[in-house]
């Protein structure tokens, strides 16, 4: 164990018994691969936390010889590892990694990957478990898959405890009838069993300790229902544009790219009822259950549930930035929304008549995700005078990113002769209390991933039950065009329509962040 460990950690144990593995890498020359996954495989080697039969095998449609593929792969870690380059380490897996040029839609390449994968195993003298990452554009998902199936890929082990394994990125389909699609393409090839859609919001920290700071501490479980909660407020804002990516972007956009899948995630961990125990099955179950009680959204323009924007021009960081319109592959016709916010009802006991509002954009006021659940007022006037008593409501906010945290939003009196007061906030930080060297998502969701854990990863039934959702709001936006779609200055939090959804309940939106 590495001696600059923070303290609080010394002792604990990091061995999770991953099996000998070759992980396969669909995408290879990628931005993901490059600045997530060789990365995440580094340091998850630096922790001794890969099985000693360890293989990478990258594959993509640019022959590659494995020399430079490892090269390419050293000058990524360099680049984006939150460790530096070990040079005692990297020589053993830089050794076990190889590349393998074909495509996605070509039996014979899959074929030869099929050989190589066995030869390799062969060669190790024991049987390994396969495990391919997918890692590319959607639009090759169904080659992939099938050819993996009728290459025998996808059934090697099956029926033993190393039968092959498959991660997938998002998005998983764009509405419900592809979702199902995929679905479909995946159950012909793969048992869910094997399946691991991976979200990388799962992997933080925070959304992790969401399930112990409610299970695990008795002054939350509870107050945290309709009697005590106010509403609960998620926010994913991000202060970049769209950059390079206009053209992927504007056939996405925010309620696609942020809200259905990272937002739905941190909503289904932070309303579901506590499962009967910490296995896998068992916490998915609740996730489902949480999102088949979620009411249908009104999709009347002037009452309804959401509302979406574009950016126009503004400042940020002081400096002036361009409007999305403005922004290079965006066509003039667009009415790709690069903000949404939605505001959700639960139909069931604990939550009936509390607002959930979900909000994401680009070209916001900072960079940030939480989870804020605010408190109801308690009863009675003793401090309702406001020339006097500065008050805020209870708050408690779960920080995401960029500083992975809890804050508590309490009001306190101000030290003096007379009684005053005014909020306080009382920190909790990983970095300061851990250490700020924290293991990223995508090591915790590969380990677990290897070790056959699927806990932080998504089911098919719940990508379905969450498309049910959206799918009809999004037609509706699309038959719509751009009647009714609302701009907002870059570099505030968005559209007044936005604000305009909360008021009907006497609510406003935090200014998130710490």
């Amino acid at each position: 164990m590495s001696e600059d460990r923070h303290p609080f950690l010394q002792g604990l144990s990091k061995h999770r018994g991953a099996p000998p593995t070759i992980i396969v890498i669909f995408g290879a020359s990628g931005d993901l691969t490059a600045r997530k996954l060789i990365p995440a495989l580094y340091n998850l080697g630096l922790d001794n936390l890969l099985p000693g039969d360890f293989h990478l095998i990258g594959y993509g449609r640019k022959p590659i010889p494995d020399e430079e593929f490892q090269a390419d792969a050293e000058k990524d870690i360099e680049k984006f590892s939150r460790r530096p380059l070990n040079t005692d380490i990297w020589p053993q897996i830089k050794g076990n990694i190889h590349y393998h040029a074909g495509g996605y839609d070509d039996p014979k390449a899959f074929e030869e990957l099929r050989e190589k994968c066995l030869d390799i195993e062969n060669k190790s003298g024991r049987d390994l478990q396969f495990v391919f990452y997918i890692s590319t554009p959607p639009t090759v998902f169904k080659p992939i898959l099938e050819n993996l199936g009728s290459s025998g890929l996808a059934a090697h082990g099956k029926g033993t405890a190393l039968a092959s394994k498959m991660i997938i990125e998002k998005p998983f389909g764009r509405d419900l009838a592809t979702a199902q699609e995929l679905n479909r393409i995946i159950a012909n090839q793969f048992d869910e069993q094997q399946v691991y859609r991976i979200d990388h919001y799962l992997g933080k920290e925070t959304v992790q300790d969401l399930m112990v700071l409610r299970f695990a501490n008795t002054i939350f479980e509870p107050i945290w229902n309709r009697r005590y909660v106010d509403c609960v407020q998620i926010t994913v804002a991000e202060d970049l544009g769209v950059g390079t990516r206009g053209g992927y972007y504007d056939t996405s956009g925010a309620t696609r790219d942020m809200l259905q899948n990272h937002t739905m995630q941190l909503l289904a961990l932070t309303a579901m009822e506590a499962p009967v125990s910490l296995g896998a099955e068992d916490i998915r179950d609740e996730k489902v259950k949480l999102l088949k009680s979620i009411l249908p959204l009104k999709l009347d323009p002037k009452e309804g549930d959401a509302v979406r924007a574009q950016y126009s021009e503004g400042l940020i960081g002081g400096e002036k930035v361009p409007a999305y319109m403005d922004e290079k592959d965006i066509p003039a016709t667009s009415s790709t929304e690069t903000f949404a916010a939605i505001r959700f009802s639960i139909n069931n006991w604990r939550w009936q008549g509390v607002p959930f509002y979900l909000r994401s954009g680009k070209r916001l006021a900072r960079r940030v995700s939480e989870i804020a659940i605010q408190f109801k007022q308690p009863p009675g006037g003793l401090f309702t005078d406001p020339s006097r008593f500065d008050m805020a409501s209870n708050t408690l906010v779960i920080q995401i990113q960029p500083d992975e945290g809890t804050t508590l939003l309490m009001n306190s009196k101000i030290p003096g002769l007379e009684t005053r007061t005014q909020p306080v906030k009382m920190h909790f930080r990983y970095a300061t209390t851990f250490g700020s060297n924290t293991p990223e998502a995508y090591e915790r969701l590969i380990l677990d991933a290897m070790v056959g854990d699927s806990t932080l990863f998504i089911r098919g039934d719940e990508t379905e039950t969450s498309w049910k959702l959206y799918t009809p709001l999004l037609e509706y936006w699309e038959k719509c065009g751009r009647k009714g779609l609302d701009t907002y200055a870059c570099g505030s939090w968005g559209p007044l329509s936005a604000d305009r959804l909360l008021w009907d309940s006497n609510h406003e939106w935090r200014r998130a962040g710490p």
